[in-house]
């Protein structure tokens, strides 16, 4: 908040004495003291006013939110998100119509949380109209006003409770917003796939998510997010989930799309309906898809030949997932999980993994006499499968050799005489 590049965006912005300040996140992190990543800044000054103080002062402005009143200044390469003051005119649980105004409280009143209302001018001064930062201190998540009134706004906020519960709170959650959540949960259903993609991102990446994922549960908030997930009886979706995080903690490895992996254990063949729900990409696609419908299940017992086969086809990344999740399972508690030795010494085996270089290519197959074609790929393939299931130990001459045998074993014979 005080880089160079910074500076430059609030100079311009305060062009004629107008009053800029820092809002949201980067104040809430700054004054718990964590690093600050994106820098949002509010002004009076409407969008088309910042946009050309941006460009007198030679810094790129984009209108990448100009109907809800936001502009993004470039300055140093660095993205900067800057929002006019607003007042709410009319809202339909997804998007809302804004009037701008002058008034700093007025614009604080319109956001969800408290400690996400909190302003600071350039030289430190916090302005806390909602009391956000006894709220921040005490690991309060507190809605800003009556929290049904801000989820109906958007529904989008009932969803944030819950993150900022991950990644802020802590027990006992905030009885009126849990209270407004479990009510108002339907609404979840009629937000777009990508904005729940987001936040459940955001939620699942906290260092400890299954407190918030468990409030979730129990308060019927998680049945219409992920269904799949929120059986209260016999699933160990969570179990697996906790287990998953204790491995993670203890390695400094987190990843989201694993995690909600863990919390599907129970609905492999829902992957496909899940990614296509939550908008991802193919690739987030394809691994979640690999990771609750394996055509190659991970154990303790998996061999260390199994293990650099599933290496050199699925890459490290994608065995990494199934070790972890496979340990999960194994122990579905804290205390096992982590004692599970066969896995960790598995895992440092994917940690290290070099891919072998398969010695041959097609050019070989054609200088062996074969006409180009679809045999060319099929010889190909099955020397590969060949070289794999001797673990990767045959070099190039031998390759060959063997590549030769299969081409004049699969050319036909000399006529027989008539």
């Amino acid at each position: 908040m005080i880089a160079a590049e910074t500076r430059a965006v609030v100079a311009a912005l305060a062009t004629g004495g107008q009053t800029v300040r820092f809002v949201g996140g980067c104040v809430r992190d700054a004054v718990l003291g964590r690093d600050v990543t994106d820098v949002d800044i509010a002004t009076p000054d409407p969008p088309d006013m910042v946009r050309d103080r941006l460009r007198a002062a030679g810094l790129q402005a984009i209108p990448t939110g100009i109907a809800h009143g936001t502009v993004t200044a470039i300055s140093g390469h660095r993205p900067f998100e800057i929002t006019s003051l607003r007042r709410d005119v009319e809202t339909d649980g997804r998007h809302a119509r804004v009037a701008y105004t002058d008034d700093w409280t007025e614009d604080a009143a319109r956001r969800d949380f408290t400690f996400n209302a909190m302003f600071c001018d350039p030289d430190g001064t916090l302005y806390d109209p909602f009391d956000g930062r006894a709220d921040l201190a005490a690991g309060r998540v507190r809605f800003v006003g009556d929290a049904r009134t801000r989820i109906t706004e958007d529904f989008l906020r009932l969803l944030r409770f819950f993150r900022f519960f991950a990644h802020y709170g802590a027990p006992p959650p905030d009885s009126q917003g849990l209270a407004a959540c479990a009510e108002l949960a339907p609404g979840l259903e009629r937000l777009s796939g990508e904005r729940l993609r987001v936040e459940t991102t955001k939620l699942l990446a906290a260092p400890d998510p299954v407190p918030a994922v468990r409030l979730m549960r129990d308060h019927g908030v998680l049945a219409h997010l992920l269904p799949e997930a929120s059986a209260p009886e016999g699933h160990d979706g969570l179990a697996m989930l906790d287990a998953l995080v204790s491995i993670e903690q203890a390695r400094a490895d987190a990843a989201p799309l694993r995690r909600l992996a863990a919390l599907l254990t129970d609905a492999p063949g829902d992957a496909v309906a899940i990614a296509a729900r939550l908008k991802f990409s193919n690739a987030d696609r394809d691994r979640l898809q690999a990771m609750l419908a394996p055509d190659e299940p991970f154990a303790a017992d998996t061999t260390a030949l199994a293990l650099r086969r599933m290496l050199y086809r699925l890459g490290p990344e994608r065995c990494r997932d199934r070790l972890l999740i496979a340990w999960a399972g194994a122990g579905a508690a804290r205390e096992a999980a982590l004692a599970a030795a066969p896995f960790a010494a598995k895992l440092a085996t994917i940690e290290t993994w070099t891919r072998p270089r398969f010695p041959l290519a097609g050019k070989d197959v054609l200088a062996l006499g074969v006409s180009p074609g679809a045999q060319v790929g099929q010889l190909l393939r099955a020397a590969e499968r060949w070289w794999i299931a001797g673990d990767f130990q045959a070099d190039r001459d031998q390759a060959l050799a063997h590549l030769r045998a299969e081409i004049a074993q699969s050319r036909p014979g000399p006529e027989p005489p008539a």
